[in-house]
């Protein structure tokens, strides 16, 4: 990708996070063998792709140009820094809940040929509110909603979950909130509260934890982000309960103790995680991807991206000053990152919100 030359509001921007400090952290409420770090970085590494994005929340690419959602309804594409929104006509009405609205998104395996991709909503109709998993087929630069893969999972006031990933088997994995209500996170019969995984027509893949179920582990309170290591291993980041926030190794049919235990706590049966935000600080972890045996997280509440290192155990920030983050992606020795500062829970400025790229070399 070329370097993408940067506009004078941009480069005001840019003057001005310059001109701060990096916000220091310290987190007193860390697994044992868990130690944050703070990384400064220059600010002139920082590229601005493009601005003006209205609650962008995924991050899909294809062939250089970028596909995001944005929850009101449409995807942005955009290519070589110029942003064309592309209408989404879909087969229920968004709602309007806070968090709701055009969620998680990735393209088709075969998109070139195929022009399919998938998606998930959060809607409204006469029998309440709800989340379903869907196909879009892109037709005359519309994307249209083609096939229901799954449905009525459920959605509340908040906690919609909304990510969803093809793994590295070929199917597809969602992550599901408890819709506020913590118990359906223990109940097997209820979509809520867990991490579901089904093949690309919508069946139930036959090696699933119950071969007549979508549930691929439990017990999770608001999953946001789901990513993979090189050896197949997925991790996943989950809001906690004002704090507590975590990063899980997920393994099939394990249960991840919500509502019955978070963060540092631990119970036989039950999965603690690898990372936690502990008591007193909350990152807000959305989406996240993976590098070199570190994992890389939007924070919203965090206000930054942190870096997850698998192998020491250690992490640490390594954006910040720019408010919430929504979604990253890893690609070509570069992290992309959206910031998601319009999404009614931050502070705008007026050319919010933004796509960026930093070369991973410049976080070393």
């Amino acid at each position: 990708m070329k370097k993408i030359v940067m506009g004078p509001l941009l480069l005001v921007f840019l003057f001005l996070v310059g001109c701060s400090e990096n916000e220091q952290q310290n987190s007193s409420n860390e697994l044992e063998d868990t130690q944050q770090k703070q990384l400064s970085l220059p600010v002139e590494a920082l590229e601005v792709i493009t601005g003006y994005l209205d609650v962008p929340w995924s991050i899909e690419t294809h062939e250089n140009t970028f596909y995001l959602t944005e929850r009101p309804g449409n995807i942005a594409k955009i290519e070589n820094g110029q942003v064309e929104r592309q209408s989404v006509e879909l087969e229920r009405d968004l709602a309007t809940a806070a968090e709701a609205g055009l969620l998680g998104f990735v393209l088709a395996p075969n998109f070139t040929e195929s022009n399919l991709a998938y998606a998930y909503y959060t809607y409204e109709d006469s029998v309440g509110q709800f989340n379903r998993i869907i196909t879009l087929r892109l037709e005359d630069n519309v994307w249209r909603e083609e096939s229901l893969l799954l449905d009525q999972i459920p959605s509340g006031n908040y906690h919609h979950g909304g990510r969803i990933k093809i793994g590295p088997g070929g199917n597809l994995y969602a992550t599901a909130g408890d819709a506020s209500e913590r118990e359906i996170a223990q109940d097997l019969d209820s979509l809520g509260g867990k991490i579901l995984r089904m093949n690309l027509n919508g069946s139930i893949p036959s090696d699933n934890p119950s071969p007549d179920s979508y549930v691929y582990s439990y017990g999770h309170r608001n999953p946001q982000g789901l990513t993979w290591s090189s050896d197949g291993t997925l991790y996943a980041s989950e809001h906690g309960d004002n704090a507590n926030d975590e990063i899980n190794r997920i393994e099939a049919g394990q249960n991840y103790g919500w509502p019955i235990i978070e963060g540092n706590e631990k119970q036989e049966d039950l999965v603690s995680p690898l990372f936690t935000s502990g008591n007193e600080e909350t990152w807000a972890p959305s989406g996240m991807d993976y590098d070199e045996d570190k994992l890389y997280v939007a924070a919203l509440r965090g206000s930054a991206v942190l870096e997850f290192d698998l192998e020491t155990g250690e992490y640490r920030e390594v954006i910040t000053d720019i408010g919430r983050i929504r979604d990253v992606l890893v690609e070509d020795n570069y992290l992309y990152f959206i910031s998601n500062n319009g999404d009614g829970r931050g502070n705008p400025e007026e050319s919010d919100d933004r796509l960026y790229r930093i070369s991973l070399s410049e976080l070393e």
